[in-house]
């Protein structure tokens, strides 16, 4: 099961734990995402009515859903209301091509999965995310990370080779426990 899935579910029920959870999970992704359409300046608003949305929809959240996606729609609709609303004589027709594109469910998708890889990212082990941060987006070759890292080069390839094939379960799981963890 997702672990944003459990939390749409907790959601559904009301509990306020699982909004701050959402929240402290999915929050910067899901600012980045605004930022992208609405601009600096009212991202953070169209965050906050965003998770507003969220609570007062919750009891809609359908067990088998994917909750990122969920939450990732619900931002979406806010940015476009908000594109909308303005009273700008010209609002940045890219910037709306791509937001509605094919609905909007590409990039939403697009998203979504992003911030479940990141997630995935928080639930390795330190030494192995360090090696995968070091290697994706630091651009580090394996050698250039053994050397950072003061530690031999196999280390850094058994690291990544562990950590690239817990991040691939983890992600697949929708970012839940490592395989063989508990909740």
């Amino acid at each position: 099961m997702e672990a944003g899935q459990a939390l749409g579910e907790r959601l559904a029920r009301r509990d306020e734990r699982a909004l701050e959870e959402a929240y402290a999970v999915y929050g910067q992704s899901l600012l980045a995402y605004l930022r992208r359409y609405v601009g600096p300046d009212e991202a953070e608003d169209v965050l906050q009515r965003t998770f507003l949305d969220v609570w007062r929809s919750a009891g809609r959240f359908r067990s088998g859903e994917r909750f990122s996606a969920w939450l990732f729609t619900i931002a979406h609709r806010r940015a476009v209301d908000t594109l909308r609303a303005r009273k700008h004589a010209v609002v940045d027709v890219e910037a709306m091509r791509d937001l509605i594109g094919e609905d909007g469910r590409e990039t939403v998708q697009r998203y979504a999965d992003a911030a479940e890889v990141r997630a995935g990212l928080d639930a390795l082990p330190d030494h192995e995310r360090e090696v995968l941060l070091l290697a994706y987006f630091g651009g580090l070759s394996q050698r250039e990370i053994a050397e950072r890292l003061d530690v031999p080069l196999g280390t850094v390839k058994a690291r990544a080779a562990r950590g690239t094939h817990r991040l691939r379960g983890l992600v697949a799981a929708g970012h839940g426990e490592p395989e063989g963890a508990h909740p």
